[in-house]
Formats: C-alpha cells, sequence, structure tokens
C-alpha cells in the first residue's frame, strides 16, 4: 500500500484521470471550486463527497511532493 501512495507516476496518472474527470465542458473539480467558492448554495452531501473522490488524487500528490521536499 505505501508503494501505491509513493508511486509518482501513478499519482500523476489519478489526477489527470479521475482528479479532472469528465473533462468537457470543464474539469469537474473546477466546476466544484467555482461552486463552493460562490458560497456553495444548494451543495448537497454527494456534491461534498464528489469533491473529496475527485480531490483526493490531488492531496496525495500534494502530500508525495511535500515529503520528498521535506526529505532532501
Amino acid at each position: 500500500m505505501n508503494k501505491f501512495l509513493n508511486d509518482w507516476k501513478l499519482l500523476i496518472l489519478l489526477c489527470l484521470t479521475l482528479g479532472l474527470a469528465p473533462f468537457f465542458p470543464e474539469p469537474h473539480l473546477w466546476g466544484k471550486f467555482k461552486w463552493i467558492a460562490g458560497g456553495a448554495v444548494g451543495m448537497e452531501l454527494k456534491d461534498w463527497l464528489d469533491v473529496v473522490f475527485h480531490g483526493f488524487p490531488w492531496i496525495l500528490l500534494l502530500r508525495k511532493t511535500i515529503l520528498s521536499l521535506a526529505t532532501k
């Protein structure tokens, strides 16, 4: 499991696929962030869980980046 969480290639692939899907008309996560920035009016639990689901690869990539920089 540790190897899975620390593989650069896999994390980037997850971010570019799951993290941004669906891509059209705009990346899904970007649309959710705009909705949250606009006050999150009308967001339900499923919308918040969707943000977590699509944002998780980005959180893992950020974690890996910080750990890599901290060990140097």
